[in-house]
């Protein structure tokens, strides 16, 4: 089901776009520790989760070189091509097409009304998803914030993490080892997903598994501003980001920043939620 979001997304875009997609090419790059952006040449950006620990090969080796075949020749492509690769394997070039998906959205989202849709821009999906004390809470990667407030308002909750270092000591009574995603996912009333699982294809499996009633909310910089896709298939809040400066986001990016470093400078919070 990941692909088939991330086909029906690109579909979307290059429809809205129609030909002025033809003149869309890329302006710079930037693939961060965490993060990756793309900014094209109308001035939009989008970014896509890093995924570090999904290349075996990261290392100074024939082998990452073909993980990473753009180097020096990205600035001036047609982002239509680049776009493509948002469909290839997990990897880099699947991030650099999420990333230039994520771009092209914000592009083909201006002036755009949609009375289905709610975008609240500021607004974090955590609170968009109206979560209480007495919701019991799947969460899907080590959002810390969002932990922290479940701790403060007393929501049963778990955390499917495959990596523990992510956590800390007082965090870890609350995990769950991401292979027990059948038996945790279909408790939660609401059940919120890292984006990154729609660059690494386990996000149809999780959406899947939860019960009818839950509540699915997709969040992180790798969501795409354009959430018809999302919305198909069951999700009911997506909370992505808007660059609103985008060499300055690139810049934060290139010397290893995080949304700690980013978030109310060079990009903003964003929040698309169903219209009841």
């Amino acid at each position: 089901m990941a692909n088939a979001i991330l086909k029906r997304t690109v579909e979307i875009v290059r429809d809205r776009l129609g030909h002025a997609l033809d003149d869309v090419t890329i302006d710079r790059v930037a693939i961060g520790l965490f993060f990756t952006e793309v900014k094209l040449s109308t001035g939009h950006a989008g970014a896509c989760a890093t995924p570090v620990k999904d290349i075996p090969d990261a290392v100074c080796c024939p082998g990452s070189a073909m993980a990473m075949p753009f180097p020096g020749k990205l600035r001036g492509r047609r982002a239509a091509d680049l776009l493509d690769e948002a469909m290839e394997q997990v990897g880099i070039r699947r991030t650099l097409g999420i990333a230039t998906l994520n771009a092209l959205a914000q592009m083909a989202n201006e002036d755009r009304v949609d009375e289905r849709i709610e975008i609240v821009e500021g607004l974090d999906a955590f609170s968009a998803a109206q979560v209480g004390a007495d919701d019991t809470v799947v969460v899907v990667g080590a959002f810390v914030p969002f932990l922290r407030e479940l701790r403060r308002i007393g929501a049963r909750h778990w955390v499917l993490e495959k990596d523990t270092s992510t956590l800390k000591p007082h965090e870890m009574p609350y995990f769950r080892e991401a292979e027990r995603a059948p038996e945790v996912v279909p408790e939660a009333d609401v059940l919120i997903i890292t984006g990154t699982t729609l660059a690494n294809d386990t996000l149809g499996d999780l959406i899947a598994l939860a019960k009818p009633s839950a509540r699915i909310v997709v969040v992180g910089p790798t969501v795409t501003m354009i959430p018809d896709a999302f919305f198909e298939r069951g999700c009911h809040i997506l909370g992505g980001i808007k660059v609103t400066d985008a060499d300055a986001f690139l810049d934060i990016l290139s010397e290893g920043g995080s949304g700690y470093h980013f978030f109310g400078k060079s990009a903003t919070k964003i929040t698309l939620r169903k219209r009841l």
